[in-house]
């Protein structure tokens, strides 16, 4: 297992299991992974919903939701919270993880 898989495991784990995605999720929490080492505690819902889209693209291209995160409804927008939320939470334990 690398690193990345070990810290998508890690954000996977900080949300609650009716809001995974069903089917294979590996890519979208290693996308996931990426935004928490590139973005930390930093991370929005704009980005975690950017990293989505790409997910959802290769699954179901037609989705409604695969545009602009200014274009979805709030309720939409609000769904990637808890992703957001998840992300901060690991990413903010890595920063205060002495090396």
């Amino acid at each position: 297992m690398t690193y990345l898989d070990e810290l998508a495991n890690e954000i996977k784990r900080h949300v609650p299991t009716q809001l995974v995605p069903d089917g294979d999720t590996r890519s979208l929490f290693r996308l996931y992974a990426l935004l928490a080492l590139a973005k930390g505690a930093s991370v929005h819902a704009v980005d975690v919903h950017n990293a989505w889209a790409v997910w959802m693209q290769e699954r179901d291209p037609e989705h409604a939701s695969i545009k602009p995160f200014e274009a979805l409804d709030v309720a939409t927008q609000a769904s990637d919270d808890p992703f957001v939320e998840a992300i901060r939470s690991v990413a903010g334990r890595r920063d205060r993880t002495p090396a």
